[in-house]
């Protein structure tokens, strides 16, 4: 496909937008089912996407019931109502497993600064960074963030996500916190995109528990028995994280906060080595947390320790590139080490201002130089892992739940290579559509 060919709009049957209990897609160029161990892959087995030429995929119930011939799947399923692919790739959705979607304002004047001279931790020292947005948030109620993520999460779907974790951790007070997470739960019942609760009570130390080391101690103490007793109480998180790094959370401090999560009941994630190493990666090794985020100043050390744990490095290349840094994560040393990465857009006001995670997947490969199938399956299975979603999200294969999405090219290596354009024409979660794209329609 040329980059200013023109395809008749997708149309789909009349029957077919109202998310009918069973669907069948025919006439895809590639069907990519990144099929395989429902875990994160590793290794060589990053290299096997599971491309399948003259397939479709049939849907019963929000599941993949069949994956095999269209010939044969069409005898098999007269009753389906047809999502005719029109030559385009059909893969699974994008697992987008670290994102800060929900906030207020933008905090564009941030990269003006950052240009000027100033770095991160300048920038959150001037009361900047997190705290602008802590301030920001706090000032807002409930209804309004969900206002205002509602047509973020759209444009998210219209690059092909269709499963996000987004976490709080722009309250940092008992009362902001959980009215993020509500909000976020209000999100997870009126979108059909698949949502992901993390509670990050600990993304920063709040400026007016700065002053001495008795307000640090309050504010730790209120973390790990009050704030998480209530966040476990309402059932308002799957996970717990930590901005685990020199000058925000010790090692110390985030062990303490992450067992007592673990405790609670809830699974554990890391913001782990990001800006310098501070031995992030290893904690979150010996916690067995689900992932390690960031790792952009990974240790070797941290690199073996994720090697030899189940927990999944995810890499966040475009907060990087975002903020002018001169390298990236290790992918490759990850990758020949033997752990898992997955990919993430990190997308958040300050960092990473993108909802495009095709975008994420073009500087996987020209930054962090993974193949295409490297960086598609670290976007999609090792992504639901990420998550502890791998048995039912990032594969098409019966039984797993039907999270697709529909790229118009004629193959899956140009899903990074059309850097920053919108190529996705449709998504679906659980067989329901979260974006319906035609030509020519903005």
């Amino acid at each position: 496909m040329s980059g200013t060919s023109v395809r008749p709009r997708v149309q789909l049957p009349a029957t077919a937008r109202p998310a009918p209990d069973r669907l069948l897609f025919v006439n895809a160029a590639q069907v990519v089912t990144c099929d395989g161990p429902a875990r994160a892959r590793r290794g060589a087995e990053l290299r096997d996407l599971g491309i399948l030429a003259g397939a479709a995929v049939a849907v019963e119930g929000g599941l993949v019931s069949a994956v095999g011939p269209r010939d044969a799947l069409e005898r098999a399923h007269p009753e389906a109502a047809r999502i005719d692919c029109r030559g385009m790739v059909l893969m699974p959705g994008l697992v987008d497993s670290h994102t800060h979607a929900l906030f207020g304002k933008p905090r564009h004047e941030e990269q003006e600064l950052r240009a000027g001279g100033l770095d991160y931790m300048e920038i959150a020292a001037r009361g900047g960074g997190i705290h602008a947005s802590v301030r920001d948030l706090r000032a807002r109620g409930e209804d309004e963030l969900v206002a205002l993520a509602l047509p973020r999460l759209a444009r998210i779907a219209s690059h092909g996500t269709t499963t996000l974790e987004i976490k709080s951790g722009y309250g940092l007070t008992l009362d902001d916190e959980l009215k993020m997470l509500r909000a976020i739960r209000t999100l997870a019942a009126t979108v059909p995109l698949r949502l992901v609760p993390t509670w990050l009570g600990a993304h920063e130390i709040p400026l007016e528990r700065r002053g001495t080391a008795a307000a640090r101690e309050a504010y730790l103490a209120l973390l790990e028995h009050e704030m998480l007793r209530a966040v476990v109480g309402e059932r308002l998180a799957v996970f717990a994280d930590i901005f685990c790094e020199p000058g925000v959370y010790t090692v110390d401090e985030s062990r303490r906060i992450l067992r007592a999560a673990a405790a609670a009941g809830l699974r554990l994630k890391l913001h782990a080595d990001e800006l310098k190493p501070a031995g992030g990666a290893e904690l979150a090794a010996e916690l067995g947390a689900v992932s390690a985020d960031h790792l952009g100043a990974v240790s070797d050390a941290g690199v073996r320790a994720l090697a030899a744990s189940p927990t999944v490095a995810t890499l966040l290349p475009h907060t990087l590139f975002f903020l002018g840094k001169p390298s990236q994560a290790p992918a490759r040393a990850l990758i020949d080490a033997g752990a898992a990465i997955a990919l993430a857009s990190d997308f958040n006001p300050g960092t990473s201002p993108t909802i495009n995670f095709p975008l994420v997947l073009t500087l996987a490969v020209s930054q962090l130089r993974l193949s295409v199938s490297e960086a598609v399956l670290a976007a999609t299975v090792n992504g639901a892992a990420a998550l502890g979603l791998a048995q039912d999200v990032g594969r098409i294969a019966v039984g797993a739940s039907a999270d697709l999405a529909l790229f118009e090219m004629d193959d899956v290596r140009e899903l990074p290579y059309w850097s920053g354009d919108r190529r996705c024409r449709g998504s679906w979660a659980r067989g329901k559509p979260c974006h319906q794209y035609e030509l020519g329609v903005p």
